[in-house]
Formats: C-alpha cells, sequence, structure tokens
C-alpha cells in the first residue's frame, strides 16, 4: 500500500508544481475563446509571449500573465491603467522575477506559502522590468528594459 501511495504524491506534486508555471500556451489552453478573438498577427505574438500596441487587456493577460501591480494614472487625457511586472533585486543579483513564486512557510519552502522568500532582503530593489500602459482597455505603450 505505501509504495503504491507514495508514487502517486509525487505524481499530484509534479502536478502542482506544472499549474502554478503560467506560460501562453497554457493560458492560449485555459481562454481557447478569447485567443480565437485575436486577429492572426496578434495570436502569433501572443503565442510567442509578445505583445503590440492596440492589444487589449484580455489580450496581454495571454501574452504575459497577471501583472505583478496595477497602478492608474489620471490626466487630461482621462484614466491610464497600468499593468507593472516586477523584478525583485538585492546587491545586483535578481532574487525573483514573475508573478508566481516559491516563499518559505514555518521551516519549509513551497507553493503558497506564508510570504515570498525575497521579502527576507531588507535592502532589495523592486523594479518594473516590463510595464504596460493601457488608455481604453488598449494598449497605448510599452516600457521594457533594454537588453543589450
Amino acid at each position: 500500500m505505501k509504495t503504491a501511495f507514495v508514487p502517486l504524491l509525487g505524481l499530484v506534486g509534479t502536478l502542482l508544481l506544472a499549474a502554478g508555471c503560467s506560460t501562453p500556451a497554457s493560458r492560449i489552453e485555459a481562454n481557447p475563446e478569447a485567443f480565437a478573438r485575436l486577429g492572426p498577427e496578434q495570436q502569433t505574438l501572443v503565442r510567442t509571449g509578445q505583445i503590440g500596441l492596440g492589444f487589449s487587456t484580455e489580450a496581454v493577460r495571454l501574452a504575459l500573465g497577471d501583472p505583478d501591480r496595477t497602478t492608474v494614472r489620471t490626466d487630461a487625457r482621462g484614466e491610464t491603467v497600468i499593468w507593472h511586472f516586477l523584478t525583485y533585486e538585492a546587491g545586483g543579483q535578481i532574487l525573483f522575477t514573475g508573478h508566481f513564486h516559491r516563499g518559505y512557510r514555518g521551516g519549509g519552502w513551497g507553493w503558497g506559502a506564508s510570504y515570498p522568500y525575497y521579502l527576507d532582503y531588507p535592502a532589495r530593489t523592486v523594479r518594473d522590468r516590463f510595464r504596460v500602459e493601457f488608455h481604453d482597455r488598449k494598449v497605448t505603450a510599452i516600457t521594457r528594459e533594454d537588453s543589450r
């Protein structure tokens, strides 16, 4: 009985780990109707995790996933919603990038933990690695780190 139980636990753990990893393919699979509403050029970009000007919030979510933080700027044009995709760093080393993370919970590392491990770094810096601005629910500006 124990030998059948251990592999089953391993399989369940693997499936939970895979479910926590969000990719364009997994997001498209989860929402095929939203993907079907996109034009061919947008579908090509979304499949590769890229976006462009004029994309809807739905298309950006398919390509990039959920933002780490959202802010709203109001100016003469009206409201602009800004999605921030963040990087956490300490001493020039990247601690964490992305929406899903592991954390430390009372003696062990795991998914859905009490708090993310990078909060243990008081001198950490948080910066936008990618920023998407929406006006009337359409992308009007994209800011990303220069990889040169």
